[in-house]
């Protein structure tokens, strides 16, 4: 396992509410590499909340995007976009109980589409959600131009 560190915290008008750490209101994710799979623990918010003592599913579709997005430019060596999203919301997921665990792994690569099956489990370890993604992504030069995509490499220690 090693922390996949955030390089766009340097470019300008970085302001992304899932992942900034920069961003007030934002959730701060922050992503860990675990073999070919990311992970992330992350910790409700209460104000985050939809029924009482509940996480918002808007905000549990939200962190299973980004850390799938996340594999994507971590471990796939470019970035994308979100094309298509598929979640299942299995069970509430209680704001007030400790850190949720994502876990975000690899199902398919073809040509500029990949799929990528996210988990989301609450603090008891119960699965709350998952979802497949697919995005589309772009080649290397483009994802740079684009996106502001930096050398894989910067990932990474």
């Amino acid at each position: 396992m090693r922390k996949i560190k955030n390089p766009y915290v340097t470019v300008d008008g970085y302001n992304c509410f899932a992942c900034s750490p920069k961003n007030e209101q934002g959730l701060h994710m922050e992503f860990i590499e675990e073999g070919e799979d990311v992970i992330c623990h992350w910790e409700p918010k209460g104000f985050l909340q939809s029924y009482e003592g509940i996480l918002h599913g808007g905000i549990q579709a939200t962190l299973m995007d980004e850390i799938g997005s996340w594999l994507v430019q971590a471990k796939l060596g470019t970035a994308g976009l979100t094309s298509n999203m598929n979640t299942r919301f299995r069970k509430s997921v209680p704001i007030d109980q400790g850190a949720i665990d994502l876990h975000a792994t690899l199902i398919k690569q073809r040509r500029n589409l990949v799929d990528v099956a996210v988990t989301l489990k609450a603090a008891d370890g119960s699965l709350c959600a998952e979802s497949k993604i697919t995005y589309f992504t772009y080649p290397l030069e483009v994802a740079r131009e684009k996106l502001h995509y930096p050398d894989p490499k910067d990932f990474f220690d």
